[in-house]
């Protein structure tokens, strides 16, 4: 039996959830960070990491709790979002569009990430206020790919410093390595086998009358394009920290 499923009359938790990133976002602009030559990057690694782990908290909470999570997973992928799952959804929805926003102000030319940001919206968008099903498989999702956000953002934080900060590029260098394991493993084999079990899962019809074909294959898309320039970027990185190891044995 379901309980608090998804009514679409139901007031959101979203605009709440924008006033916190966007508060956050300020606290590190004009305080936090303001010493920084770009207060604006650290900043959006600030409402980063108030994103990630709280996100896989919320989200790891609702899907051990929701009474359908002692079910075969694949058949909770189009079940009614419960009103834990669309806090879950409006929390996340929250952070990607003020960091979107920053992305728009600070960092135009930044296409990849601009893109990712809208898409992830619209994910989320359609299946919180559109379908009002399947929040169960994209929670799953957002676990996955939240769950290396505060190694990331700490990675990240001590690279915009490491040209200035000697502790910031030894941080740096010490990361790399579990940061890159971590993060191939969650993004390169965790993530093609979720995004596979929802694939068949779809593609065998269950969803059938609750979401629009039009809908999942989209999600689909979306997800599998995300997960594959993620293994892109992590392959890249791989590459320029075997490189420079190299370069560092020579010149020894």
């Amino acid at each position: 039996m379901e309980t608090a499923s998804f009514n679409p009359s139901s007031p959101t938790t979203l605009p709440s959830f924008l006033l916190l990133f966007l508060a956050v976002y300020l606290i590190g602009y004009f305080l936090i960070f303001r010493s920084w030559k770009s207060s604006h990057l650290g900043s959006s690694c600030l409402i980063s990491l108030f994103h990630g782990t709280p996100a896989v908290v919320m989200a790891s909470h609702v899907l051990l709790t929701t009474p359908r999570a002692s079910v075969t997973p694949p058949h909770s992928f189009a079940s009614p979002n419960t009103a834990a799952e669309s806090t879950v959804l409006d929390f996340s929805m929250a952070y990607f569009t003020v960091d979107l926003l920053h992305y728009l102000i600070f960092l135009p030319n930044d296409f990849i990430f601009i893109l990712h940001h809208i898409a992830t919206l619209y994910v989320f968008a359609t299946c919180r206020f559109l379908v009002g099903h399947g929040a169960h498989a994209l929670l799953l999702l957002l676990i996955l790919a939240e769950a290396t956000s505060a190694c990331q953002n700490a990675w990240t934080i001590a690279g915009y410093r490491k040209h200035d900060v000697v502790l910031a590029k030894r941080v740096r260098q010490l990361l790399s390595p579990p940061f890159y394991l971590f993060y191939s493993v969650v993004r390169g084999l965790a993530g093609p086998v979720a995004l596979y079990d929802m694939a068949m899962f779809y593609g065998s019809g269950a969803a059938e009358g609750v979401i629009p074909r039009w809908v999942w294959m989209s999600w689909l898309v979306v997800i599998g394009s995300a997960i594959f320039v993620s293994v892109l970027w992590v392959l890249r990185n791989w590459v320029d920290w075997f490189r420079e190891k190299n370069s560092s044995k020579k010149v020894k």
